[in-house]
């Protein structure tokens, strides 16, 4: 299984910190040239690999982590998403609900990425909890997933726990996964909240 990250903002680089930590490969690229984002990943780990879009889109597992406006753009990079599992990491904060046509923000950006397995996760912590070592308290830090995609969760949840995670499904985007969207300028009630789960 091979794993990319688009978008080394904040929370990017978070998300990479993350599959370092565990000592996993995985590819970047962001809106910057590849020589600028090589010293970035290069200060993270030998493990996280900057690449170009076009090349980090071959991944089996791609994280989205860019501005939520960027989605459509990498969308029309691939003429099809069949056999790519999509995770949005994005928020759609400030981006007027008229916009979104009465849809969470992940339910469209998950008609862009048509074919995809498509799973929101990763998207509540604050880049500087994502980035810590999620193994707190006895237990391991929350990462929240919603899917309209049942068979799609397992192997993400799976993924969220070998990066030290502790998984919690909510249901479909439109239910439980309502809870970790923003909608126009208002946070939704899970977002930033620092849970864990117990071992």
């Amino acid at each position: 299984m091979s794993y990319s990250i688009i978008g080394f903002g904040a929370v990017g680089q978070a998300l990479a910190r993350a599959f370092a930590r565990q000592n996993i490969e995985v590819t970047v690229a962001g809106r910057r040239a590849l020589e600028a984002l090589a010293p970035q990943a290069g200060a993270i780990s030998a493990s996280v690999i900057p690449a170009t879009l076009h090349d980090a889109l071959r991944a089996d597992v791609i994280f989205l982590a860019v501005p939520f406006q960027e989605h459509v753009a990498i969308a029309n990079a691939l003429p099809d998403w069949q056999g790519k599992t999509i995770i949005d990491a994005t928020n759609a904060y400030g981006v007027p609900v008229e916009e979104l046509g009465g849809l969470p923000s992940s339910a469209v950006i998950a008609k862009a990425f048509a074919g995809a397995k498509f799973v929101k996760g990763f998207n509540h912590l604050a880049a500087g909890l994502l980035a810590a070592d999620p193994h707190v308290e006895g237990g391991r830090r929350v990462v929240f997933l919603a899917s309209d995609n049942e068979s799609a969760v397992p192997p993400v949840a799976a993924l969220a726990e070998q990066l030290g995670f502790g998984p919690v499904w909510l249901g479909k985007l439109n239910e439980g996964g309502t809870l970790v969207q923003a909608r126009g300028r208002d946070w939704a009630p899970l977002i930033f909240q620092d849970l864990v789960k117990p071992d």
